[in-house]
């Protein structure tokens, strides 16, 4: 009779164990669908070419979206901004069709992902933007036709993010700018 019980006992330790491990696991990505409305345009997300992001909050059920990758980090940044931050999510444009179609379903971790900055491509609202990658050297095949740094997540620096749209517009004359508009 004694081993019945232990067993159970021994099941539900288990079973404790596998909650403990998965409790910590940051939610997983949604997938980008015509409702998503960017934060801080109200515009729908799909209508903008270049990387995006979402960021899910310990607070809400559905994701808040970004036109782009830099305003999700912007959202990161600002002190009016809610804290309670249960994941942050980018496109990875190493895996995205095209610009102009970052992709769905391919989203990567942003504290995990390598940003190239000052790169010559424009973003979401047509600012400079930080375009997401989860493997360098797909970054570095960006940075070569397409200019700019690679740096983490955390080496962003805030000074880029909240910029606005100061950044110079890509220089027409320049003909790696025109053949750079192409990811591929």
């Amino acid at each position: 009779m004694r081993l019945p019980g232990l067993a159970l006992l021994s099941a539900l330790v288990l079973a404790g164990c596998g909650q403990q491990e998965t409790a910590g696991a940051p939610p997983p990505p949604q997938p980008l669908t015509r409702e998503a409305l960017g934060a801080y345009c109200g515009m729908n997300v799909l209508e903008h070419p270049g990387p995006k992001g979402q960021i899910i909050l310990a607070s809400r059920l559905s994701p808040v979206w970004f036109s782009s990758a830099r305003d999700a980090l912007a959202f990161t940044m600002l002190p009016e901004e809610p804290k309670d931050i249960a994941a942050i999510y980018v496109s990875d444009m190493g895996r995205a069709p095209s610009w102009e179609e970052p992709g769905a379903t391919n989203w990567i971790d942003a504290r995990k992902a390598l940003f190239v900055i000052e790169s010559r491509l424009r973003g979401g609202m047509g600012a400079a933007e930080a375009v997401p990658f989860a493997e360098r050297a797909a970054a570095e095949r960006f940075v070569t036709e397409n200019g700019g740094r690679i740096v983490a997540f955390d080496d962003v620096p805030q000074s880029y993010v909240l910029a606005g749209n100061e950044a110079p517009p890509p220089d027409e004359a320049d003909p790696a700018t025109a053949a750079g508009r192409a990811m591929h």
